[in-house]
C-alpha cells in the first residue's frame, strides 16, 4: 500500500468516508479543527482524496478539502485498522433495497464486521446512514456480542447534494442514543457543526429520517399526478400552480413536476413500507406515479409525434439539476423506453461523464425533438428551433406535453 501510515490518534474516523455523505462530513469536522481519518474500501477514491482532489461535485467542498489535507487534519485510508485510532467512529455506508424492494438490514453490520477486530472499548459508534428501524438496536447487539463495550448513537445525515457545505452547519442535527452518556457524547461531537440539536430515542430518529424522505417523495408524486391531470385536459400545470401558490403560504411547498429520483427518496419510501408490513398505500401509490412518469411522458410524445421517424435528444442524465450524480436517475429509464420507439436516441449531460454521451451542440444539431430530463441551468437558455419538452418549467414556456 502506497499511502502514509495511519494517524496515531484522531478525533473522528468515518467509515465509507470518501463518498458523497462521508467526505463532506469529514471536511466539515476538519474545518472546525478536528483531526479526521476517512476509511473507505474504494482505493481510487482514497487516492483522489489524499491528493486533495474532490472525487465528485459539491460546491464549496474542494477548497475546504485542499485546506484540510494541507493542514494535516484530514486523510483517507483503505486500512481497516484505522477504525481503532479514533474516539468517534461514524458509519455512512449506503443502505439499499434489493430487487424485490426489501431493505438490506445487513449493510451497516457488514461494514462494522469488516473492521470489528480493530474496534475497542470506550468508542462512540455513530450510525449516519439512513437505516431500517431497528438497525441501531441490531448494531448494539452486534457490538455487545463481540464483547465490545462501545456507546452507540444514531445521528442521520440530512443534507441535500449540492448544499452539504452549507447545510452541515445550518440544519439542526437529530441525535439519538439509548443511554444518557451516549447521547451526551454524540451531542458534543455534532455541536462542533451546529448548536441546534434535536434529541430523540433511536427508533424515533430512524423513523424521523424515513418520514422526511418519504414526505418529499410523496410531495413530488402529488405534483406529478396534478401535472398529468392538467396535461390530459390540455391545460398548463405551471400556470395553475402559480395561481395556487402565489402569495398563499399554505400551498407554497407545492413543487413543479419532474423526475423524483436519486439514491434516497424511492429507496427510503420502500424501507418505510416494509417496516409497516407493506401496508403503505400512499407510499406505493407515490412509487407508481413517480416511477411511471417516463412511461407517461413517452405516451404523450407518441400522441404528438411519429417517434419512429425521429431522433430524440435527452438533455441531462443526472438525477437532479446541477448534479454530477447519475444514481437511480429516471433519465436512464426514459432512454430505455425511447430506444425502443425512436429512430435514434442521443444523450448529453454537462456534469455526468459517460463515453456514450455526446456534446450538447451535437444533440442540438442532430435531434428532431429535445426532452429535458434533468433541469441543469444550461438548458434554460437553449437556442434551438426544435420542439423542447420541458416538464420542469425550466425554460418558462409552459409545461404542457
Amino acid at each position: 500500500m502506497s499511502e502514509d501510515p495511519p494517524f496515531t490518534t484522531v478525533d473522528v474516523c468515518i467509515v465509507g468516508g470518501c463518498g458523497r455523505v462521508g467526505l463532506p462530513l469529514g471536511i466539515a469536522f476538519a474545518s472546525r479543527g478536528l483531526s479526521v481519518l476517512l476509511y473507505d474500501i474504494n482505493a481510487d477514491a482514497v487516492a483522489t482524496v489524499n491528493a486533495a482532489t474532490l472525487p465528485f461535485a459539491e460546491p464549496g467542498a474542494a477548497e475546504a478539502l485542499a485546506e484540510a489535507v494541507a493542514a494535516g487534519r484530514l486523510r483517507a485510508t483503505t486500512d481497516p485498522a484505522s477504525v481503532g485510532v479514533s474516539e468517534h467512529l461514524v458509519v455512512v455506508v449506503g443502505t439499499p433495497v434489493d430487487e424485490h424492494l426489501n431493505p438490506d438490514l445487513g449493510a451497516v453490520p457488514r461494514a462494522l464486521e469488516r473492521c470489528a477486530e480493530h474496534l475497542r472499548d470506550g468508542q462512540l459508534v455513530v450510525l449516519r446512514s439512513t437505516v431500517y428501524p431497528g438497525v441501531t438496536a441490531l448494531t448494539e447487539k452486534l457490538l455487545a456480542g463481540k464483547g465490545i463495550r462501545a456507546d452507540v448513537a444514531f445521528c442521520p445525515e440530512r443534507i441535500a447534494e449540492g448544499r452539504a457545505m452549507t447545510e452541515l452547519f445550518a440544519l439542526p442535527q437529530i441525535v439519538a442514543a439509548r443511554t444518557p452518556g451516549a447521547l451526551a457524547r454524540a451531542e458534543k461531537l455534532f455541536r462542533h457543526l451546529t448548536e441546534q440539536i434535536v434529541p430523540l430515542e433511536p427508533e424515533e430518529a430512524e423513523l424521523a429520517k424515513l418520514f422526511t424522505n418519504t414526505w418529499r417523495y410523496i410531495k413530488f408524486a402529488t405534483a406529478n399526478q396534478f401535472w398529468m391531470m392538467a396535461n390530459d385536459f390540455g391545460l398548463d400545470f405551471a400556470r395553475i400552480r402559480h395561481a395556487v401558490a402565489y402569495d398563499y403560504p399554505r400551498a407554497a411547498d407545492l413543487p413543479m413536476p419532474g423526475f423524483a429520483a436519486g439514491p434516497c427518496l424511492f429507496k427510503d419510501t420502500m424501507q418505510l413500507a416494509a417496516f409497516n408490513r407493506n401496508n403503505f398505500v400512499l407510499g406505493h401509490s407515490a412509487m407508481l406515479i413517480n416511477e411511471g412518469l417516463p412511461l407517461y411522458l413517452v405516451s404523450r410524445l407518441e400522441e404528438r409525434f411519429d417517434l419512429s421517424e425521429l431522433t430524440v435528444g435527452i438533455l441531462g442524465m443526472a438525477f437532479k439539476g446541477g448534479s454530477d450524480d447519475p444514481r437511480e436517475s429516471l433519465a436512464y429509464k426514459l432512454r430505455k423506453i425511447l430506444a425502443l420507439k425512436t429512430r435514434e436516441t442521443l444523450c448529453t449531460d454537462p456534469h455526468v461523464v459517460d463515453d456514450r454521451f455526446v456534446d450538447l451542440d451535437e444533440v442540438l444539431r442532430r435531434a428532431d425533438l429535445l426532452v429535458i430530463a434533468a433541469p441543469h441551468e444550461q438548458y434554460a437558455r437553449l437556442e434551438t428551433d426544435k420542439p423542447v419538452i420541458d416538464m420542469w418549467g425550466l425554460t418558462g414556456q409552459g409545461v404542457r406535453v
